[in-house]
């Protein structure tokens, strides 16, 4: 399937290029396809944030859309800053700004205490209104500092999730304690959010291509 993916944060579109492409779909990014609509997000939950992208980058490509919309939800501050991930410096996309936010507010808390999940919403849209939304989570907790690493983006210097993936497939626990931007993009794609809800839909994909809805 030729898939339109709705986002300009490159972080975000290389794991949705990388995943969708892995399961055998073609992915043109709104930027390729001459897209630079960004709808605002006002919704009030992931799902939603997610369908209000995937429909209007959907109508304005006239193709299969797939968007994401996730965030970082941090047990000791009752789930923020959650769907203001993004934007929880005050502004949106300031990834340092936004670490030295969470680390601030985090810089009390005892290790036992600093649990966490990175949550992903995915909805696929297309052109005849059809929708299916599905859901991803990454339990772990919230580093003290930020762990160095080459790959990911936002808060992954930060997040230390419970397990990685292992190369061809499973996963293990994180026992060595490395973050999301430590992890390779195979061991990351095997347990994230992210990886998680594109598994979900894509799994979900043949029923819903079918003429059914299923939820997830």
């Amino acid at each position: 399937m030729l898939i339109c993916a709705a986002t300009g944060n490159a972080g975000k579109l290389a794991e949705l290029r990388r995943i969708l492409q892995a399961q055998g779909h073609e992915v043109k990014s709104q930027k390729e396809l001459g897209i630079a609509l960004e709808p605002d997000e006002t919704g009030a939950t992931f799902a939603e944030n997610a369908r209000i992208k995937a429909q209007a980058i959907c109508r304005a490509s006239g193709l299969a859309t797939v968007a994401d919309d996730s965030g970082l939800c941090v047990d000791a501050l009752g789930g923020a800053p959650g769907v203001y991930s993004a934007r929880y410096c005050g502004h949106h996309g300031d990834d340092e700004a936004n670490n030295d936010k969470l680390l601030d507010a985090m810089r009390a808390v005892p290790q036992a205490q600093r649990g966490a999940r990175f949550v992903s919403a995915v909805c696929l849209m297309l052109p005849d209104g059809r929708q299916l939304t599905c859901l991803g989570e990454c339990p772990g907790r919230v580093a003290a500092s930020r762990l160095p690493g080459s790959y990911g983006f936002g808060y992954d210097p930060l997040f230390i999730p419970d397990e990685c993936g292992l190369p061809g497939g499973g996963k293990r626990a994180n026992a060595e304690g490395r973050s999301y931007a430590q992890l390779t993009p195979e061991e990351k794609d095997a347990i994230s959010h992210r990886g998680r809800a594109l598994e979900r839909l894509q799994a979900a994909l043949p029923e819903f291509l079918a003429g059914g809805q299923p939820q997830r």
